[in-house]
């Protein structure tokens, strides 16, 4: 391992899109419907896809009104809904496939509101399906990363100041919580910038940005 090897932060994600026109749009999507700027950034590609593409982005917020809020800006911006807005033992959330196919959660951990419906996001998470949890949870490891959460199918990493936080979910379960069938195939349609270029044992693809 070299030192480009080392995760430290993710700065940023790159989804992928049939073309430019298409990355247009995507990019519009973003900055209209949740305002996370450079964030999320969007390129075209000729990689075929199909199927569930292996991970799901989440925007954490502090309350249901933040929910239903960015949930509606996502909707009249573009994107359709996979499952709607409900509560659940855990929160309040939903999801949403943008328009550039990738797979987004909206939730909060709170079951009531303690004030007026903002657009504040509190953190966005990125889940990798994971094939072998403990393989890949030990590739990320020896890449400098620390784990604050284990148990059972999920990983969480500490990635203290990063704009982006990592965590493993077993793929199949991933794709239940997404509510979308498990079966996929071709490209990921992602690359994780930051910490140097390499691919993870589940195929997904990190850079040092687009």
């Amino acid at each position: 391992m070299n030192s480009t090897d080392t995760i430290t932060t993710i700065d940023s994600v790159t989804l992928e899109t049939d073309d430019t026109a298409a990355a247009a749009d995507a990019e519009r999507f973003y900055a209209t419907a949740f305002g996370i700027g450079d964030r999320v950034k969007v390129r075209a590609t000729d990689a075929p896809t199909s199927g569930f593409r292996g991970y799901t982005l989440s925007l954490n917020v502090a309350q249901p009104a933040d929910v239903r809020l960015l949930f509606e800006r996502g909707l009249a911006a573009g994107a359709t809904v996979v499952k709607p807005v409900e509560k659940s033992l855990w929160g309040v959330g939903g999801n949403l496939r943008a328009p550039d196919g990738a797979i987004w959660t909206i939730a909060t951990s709170a079951k009531k509101d303690s004030g007026p419906a903002t657009a504040d996001i509190e953190r966005i998470v990125l889940l990798l399906g994971a094939d072998d949890i403990g393989a890949t949870k030990r590739f990320y490891v020896d890449r400098g990363l620390a784990v604050g959460k284990s148990f059972g199918a999920y990983v969480e990493f500490t990635t203290p100041g990063s704009p982006i936080l990592l965590g493993l979910y077993k793929r199949r379960a991933l794709a239940k919580a997404a509510g979308v069938p498990a079966e996929g195939s071709g490209s990921h349609r992602l690359v994780i910038d930051g910490g140097g270029a390499f691919t993870d044992p589940d195929g997904f693809a990190w850079g040092t940005g687009a």
